[in-house]
């Protein structure tokens, strides 16, 4: 993610304004550029491929509350109760809360708020790689804290995860191996936790519930790329010879597939979605197993994701002021001429929650 600016005569003029002695000047030429770049802040930050925009987003004025009627994101249960996982503030842990399905959840949300500062030298240079770069890191703070609240509320939410019976996280075949079987496994975890509400099929079947995404570490995505040379088989062999067993590659053209697009963005028609946060010992996966209570060892073991986007599960409420804009951006006035410095604040309010937990599922590797 990189923020630019044009070397336009009028952006030049304006940023060297903003380094006037004259206070009025300045403020006012920081105060057009807070405006400025304001909309391209909000854009920047809910189009970054991260963790948090996989959220449907629902908007909200500044000055409500906002609350969700959890009856028509259901259909009719066994219990008429569905869970919701929900964080109250930045930073907390979620909480699961269970509710009738005639019932409106009152979501609560919280400020992600981000300043940043930067010498007034270098706005009196023209220096438009510095302020570009000032605002760049006000995006990348507010991505950060984002990214953080989503892996709060879809990690808590998938660690406690059961339906029918069932729990939605299973073991890989092999330990610290990703293939196919294990995939395929996955696919039919999701199935089986996503029946009608008498347990049987779906109507118009079965095939539009499943796994849309799958979120990996680096070390997954290689094990993928791997299978363009390795054996992929893990059914014992018929003459029972176990030397047979791990012997078969995949067929040639999958083998070739993979081989040709190194960059892995879609596998058996699921896409892929790397994060560095995944993987052992990183912090999306401690999250999980933080809150997962079955056999989980943070540094050798790690989660990956299955979501299904085509059911609006993961949400996000988000505030909007009177000019339809999420992300606020105020000049800091706390700096004086005579400390040299041009300062920003902005931010964001927002809420997370997880409606439906039968769009997560998980192997753990």
């Amino acid at each position: 993610m990189k923020i630019t600016f044009k070397h336009t005569p009028e952006q030049i003029e304006l940023v060297k304004a903003m380094a006037s002695k004259d206070k009025n000047v300045a403020y006012e030429a920081q105060a057009a550029l807070a405006t400025l770049i304001q909309p391209t802040l909000a854009e920047v930050i809910n189009q970054a491929p991260v963790l948090s925009n996989l959220f449907t987003e629902i908007r909200y004025n500044a000055d409500d509350n906002v609350s969700i009627p959890l009856d028509l994101y259901y259909d009719v249960t066994d219990e008429d109760y569905v869970e919701v996982w929900s964080q109250t503030q930045a930073g907390g842990l979620p909480t699961n809360q269970v509710l009738p399905t005639m019932s409106e959840l009152k979501m609560f949300t919280y400020s992600l708020d981000t300043a940043v500062s930067f010498d007034r030298k270098y706005a009196a240079k023209s220096r438009l790689d510095v302020v570009a770069k000032t605002f760049t890191r006000v995006a990348q703070e507010i991505l950060l804290k984002q990214n953080t609240m989503s892996a709060n509320v879809a990690m808590t939410a998938l660690a406690n995860a059961t339906t029918n019976g069932l729990s939605h996280v299973i073991s890989a075949t092999a330990a610290n191996r990703f293939v196919l079987a294990d995939l395929n496994a996955l696919m039919t975890r999701a199935k089986r936790i996503n029946t009608s509400w008498y347990g049987g099929t779906p109507q118009g079947g079965i095939a539009q519930r499943g796994i849309t995404d799958l979120l990996v570490s680096p070390e997954i995505v290689q094990e993928i790329r791997s299978m363009a040379y390795n054996p992929i088989n893990t059914a014992a062999s018929l003459q029972g010879v176990s030397s047979v067993k791990d012997s078969i590659a995949a067929p040639d053209e999958l083998r070739m597939s993979i081989f040709n697009s190194a960059g892995i963005p879609e596998f058996y028609g699921v896409s892929i979605l790397e994060f560095n946060e995944l993987g052992d010992g990183k912090s999306f996966n401690n999250v999980f197993g933080d809150a997962y209570s079955g056999s989980f060892t943070n540094a050798s073991d790690q989660i990956i994701v299955g979501i299904d986007r085509g059911r609006d599960s993961l949400v996000r409420a988000i505030a909007v002021d009177e000019n339809d804009g999420t992300f606020s951006l105020q000049v800091d006035d706390q700096y004086s001429i005579r400390q040299g410095k041009i300062g920003y604040w902005g931010g964001l309010e927002e809420g997370r929650a997880c409606l439906d937990n039968r769009a997560l599922v998980g192997i753990i590797v």
